[in-house]
């Protein structure tokens, strides 16, 4: 089967920036309390919970993985970058960080405790996120819960050609509101439980939000 063009872009282009991305995105710990506390209590549901590791997806050079592992949680990441799934075996040789796509995890069916998928699903198109949502439901343990964060908008498509300091790309951008994420993962039999919306300030030139979510038992 042919691949998709913006998997494609995707994988080239966050190969093309990895270097740059290390020196220029915050690592968690850096992050506004919110977003801390969301990720905080994410890890204590699906430690409660207790029915399976964390995949961490779209996960670049693995500080959010580590993050989740010092949180309590066993976690390993998945990127579709090659160059960035190297750099966090390198910087975290203790933990398991696997190429592939969120598009067709290779990963058995009602396996993992929880998901996070933490600004990684923006640069796909709305049309194939019901194929992302549905794996998410697939590869959750009947009670285990999904945590997705991003950037959201108007129904918005921006297309790039420089990233991290005029490094070329050529990914597309898609900020959907919050409502309308909702409604997909709804139609993918996860249930929101929770949503958080913070609006642009210090660092953040667009709003943002985080959805807990949940695979029926």
């Amino acid at each position: 089967m042919t691949e998709l063009s913006h998997l494609a872009a995707v994988r080239e282009s966050y190969d093309t920036v990895a270097a740059a991305y290390v020196t220029r995105v915050l690592a968690p710990a850096q992050l506004d309390p919110l977003s801390r506390a969301m990720l905080a209590a994410f890890a204590e549901l699906v430690q409660k919970a207790s029915l399976g590791p964390v995949a961490d997806l779209g996960r670049g050079p693995g500080r959010v993985t580590a993050y989740l592992a010092e949180l309590g949680l066993s976690a390993f990441g998945i990127d579709l970058s090659p160059k960035m799934i190297g750099l966090a075996r390198h910087a975290y040789p203790s933990l398991r960080f696997d190429v592939g796509s969120m598009t067709a995890l290779d990963l058995p069916d009602d396996e993992l405790g929880g998901i996070l998928a933490f600004f990684s699903t923006h640069h796909t198109p709305p049309e194939h996120l019901p194929v992302v949502f549905t794996e998410f439901h697939r590869t959750l343990a009947p009670g285990g819960y999904l945590m997705l964060g991003g950037h959201i908008g108007d129904d918005e498509h921006l297309r790039h050609t420089q990233a991290y300091g005029g490094h070329p790309v050529s990914y597309e951008s898609y900020f959907l509101s919050l409502d309308r994420i909702a409604e997909l993962l709804g139609q993918a039999d996860l249930i929101v439980t929770a949503r958080l919306r913070q609006e642009p300030g210090n660092r953040a030139k667009r709003p943002h939000a985080y959805l807990l979510a949940r695979k029926p038992e």
